[in-house]
């Protein structure tokens, strides 16, 4: 058996009862990394959209197969472009795929939706942020963004949650807004993702007449940052932010500052908003320090549908749902959704109604809608402190009103 076959089939499979199968069988898939740092996360992705799958068993009208794709290396512990790419080519090649989901990774996401593109297949990431995945930026025309990505002519990626602007820019005004802050100092990791987002708090920022005494990328590889947190400490600023991950920089930042002795509090987004966070720097380094931003609701701030998923994953998982298990649950279930409309294995009839998504109330976020681009008309975004070795939330912004 090659990685991913072994990966799919220890995961299990997720099908309709035996009465069922004499269905067609369609077959869904997922990509994100399987190990390492971000293994948290995608176990939770993976439980919610088994439970996603496992809610609509009753009467659906094909049978549903659902294979666990693995995109890390096991020594690294991070995706690898040349894993994702596999993951893709395999499910492009498979007839019976209908839908792909994932990826976790905005870098990955680059690699694989050119690749399903030109097959056809419909993708829906339930954590993939970095805006030029379906948007123009200004400024950033010549990586020829989202138009690469299109080929075909169609569109044929989607994701459930905000994209970094509205993460970094709802970041930027609670450090305005609530913490008062007069003064930052932005540090970003380098990469797609981490960069774009403190990019994106860095200019409202600046619109909020919050100024910004400095701007600096750090090595993911680094043994330590002292030197830079030495400099950082010297100018004081009143918030320290940084555009990164669990898995590039971001706990050694925290443990850093906390060596240093600095008393103003770091401010991260959803990549390092996890367990491994927290592990990895140490609950001292970041108890009542660290304020983290997730593009989205956390699940403890759920209500209805979204509080009932949260209590039926913790009894049937034994563990609370991290904070992209809803997406993941969303991503499957608006999949789902097109599938039962479309009724059969008919990978162009899905992706059109996955694309024309309205008012989707069939999922646990409430009322939703993709735009043109395939971006979700959610805009909310969690800010947690971080108290006794937990993300607590401490308020719930929200760009679509225009307040933010």
């Amino acid at each position: 058996m090659d990685r991913r076959t072994f990966l799919a089939a220890s995961a299990g499979l997720v099908a309709v009862p035996a009465v069922a199968q004499k269905k067609e069988t369609i077959t869904i898939v997922s990509s994100m990394p399987r190990t390492g740092a971000a293994k948290g996360q995608t176990d939770a992705i993976s439980n919610a959209i088994k439970l996603a799958i496992a809610d609509r068993e009753k009467d659906f009208p094909v049978a549903v197969e659902y294979w666990d794709y693995d995109n890390a290396s096991v020594i690294s512990g991070t995706w690898e472009a040349k894993f994702e790419a596999g993951n893709a080519r395999e499910a492009a090649a498979d007839k019976d795929v209908v839908a792909y989901i994932g990826p976790y990774n905005s870098g990955a996401a680059k690699v694989s939706m050119p690749i399903l593109n030109e097959a056809g297949l419909v993708q829906v990431s339930p954590a993939c942020t970095w805006p030029g995945l379906t948007k123009k930026i200004k400024g950033n025309e010549a990586s020829g963004e989202p138009g690469v990505y299109r080929k075909s002519g169609k569109i044929t990626f989607c994701r459930v949650v905000p994209h970094d602007f509205v993460q970094g820019a709802q970041a930027a005004a609670f450090v305005a807004q609530e913490l008062k802050a007069k003064t930052v100092y932005v540090l970003d990791d380098k990469e797609l993702y981490g960069s774009g987002v403190a990019d994106a708090f860095e200019v409202r920022c600046k619109d909020l007449g919050v100024k910004v005494l400095g701007r600096e990328s750090v090595d993911p590889r680094a043994r330590d940052y002292r030197k830079l947190v030495a400099g950082i400490r010297a100018i004081s600023p009143d918030v320290v932010y940084f555009g990164g991950t669990s898995q590039s920089g971001g706990p050694q930042v925290a443990k850093d500052l906390k060596a240093a002795g600095v008393t103003f509090p770091l401010v991260v987004p959803d990549g390092c908003y996890e367990e491994a966070f927290i592990q990895g720097a140490g609950k001292d380094a970041v108890n009542g320090r660290v304020y983290a931003t997730i593009g989205g609701v956390d699940p403890s701030q759920l209500k209805g549908a979204g509080a009932d998923f949260v209590k039926r994953y913790k009894e049937k998982y034994k563990a609370d749902p991290e904070a992209y298990a809803v997406y993941g649950y969303e991503a499957a279930a608006v999949v789902l959704e097109a599938i039962r409309k479309v009724g059969k294995k008919d990978r162009e009839a899905i992706r059109q109604a996955v694309l024309a998504t309205k008012d989707f109330d069939k999922g646990i976020l409430g009322k939703w809608s993709f735009d043109a681009d395939g971006d979700t008309s959610l805009q909310q975004v969690t800010v947690s402190k971080v108290e006794d070795g937990k993300f607590k939330p401490v308020k719930v912004l929200d760009a679509s009103d225009g307040k933010n």
